[in-house]
């Protein structure tokens, strides 16, 4: 099941909203994914960290999410290099673990029927 994500237009400083957002992305949700780099970069519910919300929309942008790589793009422009470096170390963080069979195979149950 994809995370459900059709009230984020109007999400503002959900706590609870962005909790549950976490762990969906945090299981590779594509959807969930996107949208934390939203709430990350925006601070909605959360502190504003850009630097997280590149690396949420860069694992995003990994599963094919376009608009994540749009956004990435320009939050990327307004960063600090401090911002910057510690986005790298974030994403060079994630890679192994999203990158292994089970998290490949979690992904895949979790998709809707129909997307691929």
């Amino acid at each position: 099941m994809a995370a459900d994500i059709s009230s984020l237009i109007l999400l503002r400083n959900d706590p609870g909203v962005a909790a549950e957002l976490e762990v969906q992305a945090e299981l590779g949700d594509v959807d969930a994914q996107y949208a934390m780099g939203l709430i990350c970069a925006e601070g909605r519910g959360v502190t504003q960290d850009v630097a997280r919300a590149f690396m949420w929309l860069t694992l995003a942008d990994e599963q094919g999410d376009r608009d994540a790589l749009s956004l990435r793009t320009t939050i990327a422009a307004s960063m600090s290099d401090a911002d910057h470096a510690r986005a790298l170390e974030l994403c060079r963080e994630r890679r192994p673990y999203t990158g292994s069979p089970a998290m490949r195979w979690l992904r895949q149950r979790r998709r809707p029927p129909g997307r691929h």
